[in-house]
C-alpha cells in the first residue's frame, strides 16, 4: 500500500515541476562498482512504436577522500517508422572531501546531443562545493550544491547561433531510504547565465528504485526540464515518465 501511495504521489506532481543525480557519499560502497540499465517499449497495431534506452554508470569510491564516476546514456525511438527520439550524453564527476562529513568539492564535465532539441553538441565543464544537510535525520541524505560552469552549444539549425556561456550552477538533492535496498530520490538543478538570469536551465527528477531480486532493481522516474530560451521552434519544457530495469555489479 505504501508503494502505491508513493507512485500516486510521483505521477501527480506534473504541475510542481518534479527531476537528478542520486546523492552519492564517500564511503557508501568502497572500490569499483557499477550499474547498467535498459528500458524498451514496443507497440504494434493501430500505432507502431519502438523506443530503446540504455545506460552504464561506473563508480570508484576511495572510502576515504573522494568518489568519482562516469555515466553514459543513449535513447532512440520511432513512431510509425518516423524517428522521434535521438539523444545521448556522457557525464563525468569527481567529489573530494574538504571536511570529514559535510563539505565537499566537485569537478564535472558533460557532453550531450539531442536531435529533437536541435542540439548537435553541448559541452560543459564546471566546479563547485557541496554541503550535506539534515545530518541528524535517520535514513535520509540531503545536499546543497553551489558553483559555476562553462558551456558551448552548437545547434543543428542554421538560424540558431553557436553559444558560449558561463552559468551559475545550484542544486538540491535528496534521498530517502525506504528499505535497506530501496530508495526514493529527488533533485533540482538551476543554471542561469551569470549576466542574464532570465536565460536559465532548470531540471527536476524524482526516482523510485525498488529491489526486484538481489542486484536487479526496478526504477520509476518522473522528470521535467525547462530551457527558458531554447532553440527556435523548440518548446521550453520536456516532461517524461519512464520505467527501467537496473542491474548493479
Amino acid at each position: 500500500m505504501k508503494i502505491v501511495l508513493l507512485l500516486l504521489l510521483i505521477t501527480s506532481q506534473y504541475l510542481f515541476a518534479l527531476i537528478s543525480i542520486t546523492p552519492v557519499e564517500i564511503g557508501d560502497k568502497a572500490g569499483i562498482h557499477g550499474k547498467v540499465f535498459t528500458s524498451l517499449q514496443t507497440k504494434r497495431g493501430n500505432t507502431d512504436k519502438d523506443n530503446y534506452k540504455a545506460g552504464l554508470k561506473v563508480t570508484y569510491d576511495s572510502n576515504n577522500s573522494f568518489v568519482s564516476w562516469a555515466e553514459v546514456s543513449a535513447e532512440y525511438g520511432e513512431s510509425n517508422d518516423i524517428e522521434d527520439t535521438n539523444k545521448a550524453y556522457i557525464h563525468l564527476r569527481h567529489i573530494h572531501a574538504l571536511t570529514k562529513k559535510n563539505l565537499r568539492t566537485e569537478l564535472f564535465s558533460q557532453v550531450e546531443e539531442d536531435k529533437f532539441r536541435l542540439i548537435q553538441r553541448r559541452i560543459l565543464g564546471g566546479a563547485g562545493v557541496r554541503v550535506k544537510m539534515f545530518d541528524t535525520l535517520e535514513n535520509t541524505n540531503a545536499y546543497l550544491g553551489f558553483g559555476a560552469l562553462y558551456e558551448t552549444i552548437k545547434y543543428t539549425s542554421t538560424v540558431d547561433k553557436k553559444e558560449d556561456n558561463i552559468r551559475f550552477n545550484g542544486y538540491f538533492a535528496y534521498t530517502m531510504n525506504l528499505t535497506k535496498d530501496s530508495k526514493l530520490s529527488y533533485s533540482l538543478y538551476y543554471q542561469p547565465k551569470y549576466n542574464k538570469f532570465k536565460d536559465y536551465i532548470q531540471a527536476h527528477k524524482m526516482d523510485l528504485k525498488l529491489q526486484v531480486y538481489k542486484s536487479l532493481f526496478l526504477k520509476l522516474r518522473v522528470a521535467y526540464d525547462v530551457d527558458s530560451i531554447p532553440a527556435i521552434g523548440v518548446k521550453k519544457y520536456d516532461f517524461y515518465q519512464e520505467t527501467s530495469f537496473v542491474l548493479n555489479f
